[in-house]
Formats: structure tokens, sequence, C-alpha cells
């Protein structure tokens, strides 16, 4: 079963609680999504590390239920 940008924002959310969050879908068929995610828990990390935590959130379902998504990670200003 494919999850839809809401499903994906509030994983994200579950492991960092005060990050913004947007996520879109990027072909209107739950194959292609985008996320932009702040969060203060970046601060300090590489883009790597960033994308990382990330995709902890996601509990693995990157090339299953979650085909592909594009990430922008950032610390806040």
């Amino acid at each position: 079963m494919a999850l839809d940008a809401p499903e994906i924002k509030q994983m994200i959310l579950e492991i960092l609680p005060d990050a913004e969050v947007q996520v879109q879908d990027m072909r209107g068929d739950g194959s292609q999504f985008a996320a932009n995610v702040v969060a203060k828990e970046f601060i300090g990390k590489n883009r790597v590390q960033q994308h990382q935590l990330v995709y902890k959130a996601l509990k693995g379902k990157i090339g299953a239920e979650l085909h592909a998504l594009s990430l922008q990670t950032s610390a806040p200003e």
C-alpha cells in the first residue's frame, strides 16, 4: 500500500516533532514525493546526517511503499 503526503509528514514529525515539514506529491499519483524539512535537530549536522534522520523516520519504507522521495533539509536560521 502506497503512502500519501500527510502520512509521510506525520512519520517525519514523529521523530522530529518541532520540524517544519512540507511534503508534495510531485506527479499526483502517489509515486514520487518531494519533502522540505527544517529542524533544529539538524544544527551541527551535515546534509548526509540530516537525511539519515529523515530516512530513519520513514522506517525503511523508501523503495517499498514510498517509491521516490526528493529531500531538502536544513537547520532553522
